[in-house]
């Protein structure tokens, strides 16, 4: 293990926070050689060198059930680490989102003196947000990817620093919203329209027909247009084509390129999540859907203290884009506000200016990089 070497661990408990928690570790190993990394994470942390103490793989849960048949396993994860570092065998410990599981382990840090830096903060600005008193006594310095998060946690006393958001990096470097949209072709014309019905499974099979019946009725007024449908790599294309009509909508389905469709498309219908912000930084207008079980959406907006749905509003701080939610997301009001964009060309213009804002709030590429520099300094401090 290298004695006298400095060892950070950075946890990391679902995909997502993997590939975060794998581009600081990069960062970490170019900026300092000498640094050894460990992590509670998977592939994409081992494959740029960490050290996999626990396969966060075997860890990932969804929905209460799942939860229950995995708590024996997050049980020992957490006494695995809690032994390393009340040992105090780490110079420094990055926790990466996964709140529930990693704010207990930042009290354990705290109570072995262990610095604590936090990367991609609990959504506190959405609900809970008593969080932030608890969050801002167990760790030092919070990295956040927001920037309206910084005065929620600075107001609790934490020291804070906007970082910017990673899907910035996913752009290269050279991109900003406002050169990202390419000229707009006559939208009277032929507009070509990308439906992004998520990512999971029953959203998919929720959205869907209705982003389908939805591009049938465009169809029927607008006969020249053409539709792309972005497939997530988890998604069986033979399932998926079962919802295609056998005549009328033009739709082409593309497999992983979820980038380039939204990048090649005039407008884009999309499930609430973090797509809406790929679709704000690349410019393009959008009609944001979203549908739940009628429990599951009551239960969540009695607890979510937002506005608005969808990550593109919210950044924007106003209803920026139309939001189609629950009995609202059906074929007839997302061909409804597709063709008000499409007809509408103030409005279209105003969405186009606001996006680009969007992008701006974003911030610019780096934020791995950024994070890395601020663990440095902390192992400085110490």
């Amino acid at each position: 293990m290298g004695p006298g070497k400095k060892k950070i661990l950075i946890v990391a408990g679902e995909a997502s926070g993997d590939l975060h928690g794998a581009k600081v570790a990069e960062a970490l190993l170019r900026l300092d050689p000498e640094i050894q990394v460990w992590g509670m994470g998977g592939e994409q942390l081992r494959r740029v060198g960490a050290e996999i103490l626990i396969d966060s793989s075997r860890l990932a849960v969804v929905g209460i059930t799942e939860v229950l048949g995995r708590m024996g396993s997050l049980y020992r994860a957490y006494r695995n680490l809690r032994g390393l570092i009340q040992r105090k065998e780490i110079s420094l410990l990055i926790l990466i989102d996964f709140p529930d599981f990693n704010l207990r382990l930042a009290r354990v840090a705290k109570d072995a003196r262990v610095p604590v830096l936090y990367y991609i903060s609990p959504q506190v600005w959405a609900w809970r947000s008593g969080r932030t008193k608890k969050i801002a006594q167990r760790v030092q310095k919070m990295a956040v990817i927001f920037p309206f998060e910084v005065p929620l946690y600075r107001e609790a006393g934490l020291e804070v620093q906007f970082v910017g958001h990673p899907l910035m990096d996913a752009f290269g470097s050279d991109l900003t919203p406002a050169s990202s949209s390419p000229p707009q072709k006559d939208w009277k014309g032929n507009p070509l329209i990308a439906l992004l019905p998520g990512s999971r499974h029953k959203e998919v099979i929720s959205l869907l027909p209705e982003m389908v019946r939805g591009a049938q009725i465009i169809t029927r007024k607008k006969p020249e247009a053409q539709f792309l449908l972005a497939l997530a790599p988890a998604m069986p294309s033979d399932e998926i084509r079962k919802f295609l009509p056998p005549s009328g909508a033009a739709i082409t389905l593309v497999e992983g390129k979820t980038y380039q469709a939204i990048r090649a498309a005039d407008l884009v219908i999309v499930a609430s999540g973090t797509a809406t912000l790929e679709t704000a930084i690349l410019g393009k207008p959008m009609v944001i859907t979203y549908r739940v079980s009628p429990l599951s959406y009551w239960v969540g907006r009695a607890m979510i203290k937002v506005k608005w749905i969808g990550l593109a509003n919210i950044v924007a701080g106003r209803a920026l884009v139309p939001e189609l939610i629950q009995e609202e997301a059906r074929g007839e009001r997302i061909a409804e506000e597709v063709m008000r964009i499409l007809d509408d060309e103030p409005y279209r213009e105003e969405m186009i200016k606001g996006l680009a804002e969007v992008g701006r709030k974003l911030g610019t590429p780096g934020a791995a990089e950024r994070v890395a520099k601020m663990a440095l300094e902390m192992m400085e401090e110490k």
